[in-house]
């Protein structure tokens, strides 16, 4: 049996059943980490003495008997934007290269509390900007189905390491898409939450008002109980509502008679590669086999999304990354006089892709252009909204491929931002409306994973969970592995 490549559901019921220890799981996935990841770069920082530690603990408590909580001695690869205490904390810049926080984001306290074992920090496009991790501050990831390919972004690193099996789950970070593209291209699952369904304190900030917190896991069974653990209110994050945390693990077992999928006109568009195209229309066809029932529906304003996000995102991105001023913490450039010390620390902490964003935010905000720009973004992003409310009022989720085209080279885009930021185009409206999207894999093209994306209301992750749990009971594309070399 080779435990690293075992689901968090039966890793869990191993570890109870006491058929392997936390240990054994753990050293499994180093094992797998020391094997393959000087190809994949998925890891920036290991952490392996206090994983042992952790593990260790975790084997003693299972010895010991009575109630085990459900992430209790499972391997985690956590997105280098969350908050460790004590372990480095980058988000993949300079400007963090050695920042070591004195506190945990909440979901890593979570899954401390829990007996989680972090295995290490995960590689991503720097702050969070990007759709490839090739805006890392430190190194490209390589996707593990194909080391020339990119595995998506901005949480490359979270997909890649699960994909490759070099942890269990992983958490991951989705703005615009930078969950669900990344699951995409490696062959995994991953949600995208409604805005505010899990706590972001201690994520770094890149849009505050779009960013949400989600896992990467080997099925959506895991992802169910990850997010059952994960989700909720949070005294210190003011966006997340007291709203009620549904039994997903329960609810993904209910079948799919009734269930209502809507297929958006607006997302099978000219551009797209036409295998993904049928791939999406497979699954519709499967879903409809298990009970479904197909509508069509229209979202008329998502032609209109991704210039409205890359406003609202840099806009929001300016105002953030105000705080790498070099005077706090982060790198700090001390020579010269104050503005020297700004020019300077930002200029050497910062990658183009921070910069060419912080200086579209400035400009979009800058005296003169707010209402010309940000305000009439933030109507589309209204409009939008009201697009998916009109829809969901006919459906109870809707079916959409999650990227146009499969994973691209490393490199292809790299000169062509604008290229680059239409790839976002299936997951931007999503996140402009704040509603729930599960990416999951749905096939093949060329031997490259594609995926589809499964949206829901606002907190009705349940629904989602529900639809993509079923569709993968019959059906095998979660399970194919990368032939790693």
């Amino acid at each position: 049996m080779e435990l690293n490549k075992l689901t968090l559901a039966e890793a869990f019921v191993g570890l109870r059943n006491k058929k392997f220890t936390s240990q054994e799981l753990t050293k499994a996935c180093f094992d797998q980490i020391k094997k393959y990841d000087s190809k994949i770069k998925a890891y920036i920082t290991l952490n392996e003495d206090e994983a042992m530690a952790q593990a260790k603990t975790a084997d003693d408590l299972i010895a010991n008997g009575g109630e085990l909580p459900p992430l209790l001695g499972i391997p985690v690869a956590i997105k280098d934007i969350f908050c460790t205490k004590g372990l480095r904390s980058t988000a993949a810049s300079k400007m963090l290269a050695n920042y070591i926080p004195p506190f945990d984001a909440t979901v890593v306290k979570k899954i401390r509390e829990q007996g989680g074992v972090i295995l290490g920090k995960v590689n991503m496009d720097e702050f969070a900007m990007g759709g490839s991790t090739e805006n890392s501050g430190f190194f490209l990831t390589a996707n593990p189905w194909d080391y020339s390919r990119v595995p998506g972004g901005s949480s490359g690193g979270s997909a890649a390491a699960v994909t490759a099996d070099m942890a269990i789950y992983s958490l991951g970070t989705d703005t615009g898409g930078s969950i669900r593209q990344p699951a995409a291209f490696c062959g995994t699952s991953g949600i995208k939450v409604t805005y505010g369904r899990v706590s972001r304190y201690g994520a770094m900030a890149m849009t505050s008002s779009l960013d949400t917190i989600g896992p990467f896991g080997k099925t959506v069974e895991d992802i169910a109980i990850i997010m059952q653990q994960l989700a909720g209110h949070d005294d210190l994050d003011s966006t997340t509502p007291n709203i009620e945390v549904d039994d997903y693990c329960e609810e993904i077992k209910k079948d799919l008679r009734g269930l209502k999928v809507g297929l958006p006109k607006e997302y099978f568009i000219e551009g797209m590669d036409l295998a993904v195209r049928e791939n999406v229309l497979a699954v519709a066809k499967k879903l409809e086999d298990l009970g479904a029932e197909l509508i069509d529906v229209s979202l008329p304003h998502t032609d209109l999304a991704v210039a409205a996000y890359y406003v609202i995102c840099p806009s929001e991105v300016s105002s953030n990354m105000a705080r790498y001023d070099g005077i706090r913490y982060g790198l700090s450039e001390r020579e010269g006089d104050l503005n020297d010390i700004y020019l300077n620390s930002r200029e050497k902490g910062f990658g183009a892709e921070v910069k060419r964003r912080i200086m579209i935010g400035t400009y979009a905000l800058s005296s003169g252009y707010y209402d010309a720009y940000y305000k009439q973004a933030m109507k589309i992003r209204t409009l939008v909204k009201e697009d998916f409310d009109k829809a969901f009022e006919e459906v109870d989720v809707i079916l959409t491929p999650t990227t146009p085209t499969t994973a691209f080279k490393i490199g292809e885009n790299a000169n062509d931002p604008l290229k680059m930021y239409l790839g976002d185009i299936f997951t931007i409206p999503a996140s402009l409306a704040g509603v729930a999207g599960l990416a999951i894999p749905s096939g093949f093209v060329d031997g490259l994973p594609v995926g589809v994306q499964i949206l829901g209301k606002c907190f009705d992750e349940k629904t989602v969970l529900r639809a993509g749990h079923q569709f993968q009971l019959v059906t095998d594309y979660h399970k194919q592995k990368p032939n790693l070399k």
